[in-house]
């Protein structure tokens, strides 16, 4: 079995903010969209409690990813399968050099657990015998 080609990466994280939707114009005049946004993937193993890096994450419009972006906002843990890319850019910091990824997914998983509010949780009424 041949791996020539095969560029196909799976990340868990959590979005950094609510994924931001815009149109593109296509080359034969037509209009695509797609939606950005940014995960924190944690570093394993750490011990350190802030240890993580981001992936910038696009999802274009017709992909099965497309169909579960109404359930992801800001914190959402999601896993995102998809091509993944490096992007070169230039910080605004320091003006140096740096390398960022970039996902284009195919496919999106959600958290299937309910955050739990212990406020929000109606609590259970105590019953006389």
């Amino acid at each position: 079995m041949s791996s020539r080609g095969l560029n196909l990466c799976t990340l868990s994280g959590n979005v950094a903010a609510d994924p931001e939707i815009r149109k593109i114009e296509r080359k034969d005049g037509g209009n695509v969209q797609v939606a950005e946004m940014t995960i924190y993937v944690d570093r394993i193993p750490s011990r350190k409690e802030s240890d993580s890096f981001t992936v910038d994450i696009s999802v274009w419009e017709g992909s099965a990813a497309w169909r579960k972006l109404t359930h992801i906002k800001k914190g959402s843990l999601i896993i995102a399968s998809g091509a993944i890319d490096a992007s070169p850019y230039i910080s605004k910091t320091d003006s140096q050099a740096r390398a960022g990824l970039q996902l284009k997914a195919m496919d999106i998983f959600l958290d299937s657990s309910p955050k739990s509010d212990p406020e929000a949780t109606p609590k259970p009424e105590e019953q006389p015998f």
